[in-house]
């Protein structure tokens, strides 16, 4: 199991990306949450199997289709046992 806390810039507010972040989570079987920031910004937290989590990452990099994506920040931390995953 793995965590790994992501900011994703460009224009991904307002097009669905946290919606489908959720759903593209819940089939990968990752759990965690999802955000917007007052930036611009979406910070998510993925947790998972090492492939699972590496999905969703590679995911984060281009988003929902209505996205357009120019940065990808990833971090790692510490396991904190979520149940589900939520946007926030």
């Amino acid at each position: 199991m793995i965590h790994r806390r992501v900011v994703v810039s460009g224009d991904v507010q307002g097009v669905f990306f946290r919606d489908t972040c959720r759903r593209e989570a819940v089939r990968a079987g990752v759990t965690g949450w999802v955000r917007n920031l007052d930036d611009g910004t979406v910070e998510a937290v993925f947790e998972g199997s090492p492939e699972a989590v590496q999905l969703l990452l590679s995911w984060a990099h281009r988003g929902p289709l209505r996205a357009t994506v120019t940065g990808v920040e990833v971090s790692d931390g510490p396991v904190e046992g979520f149940e589900g995953y939520e946007i926030r």
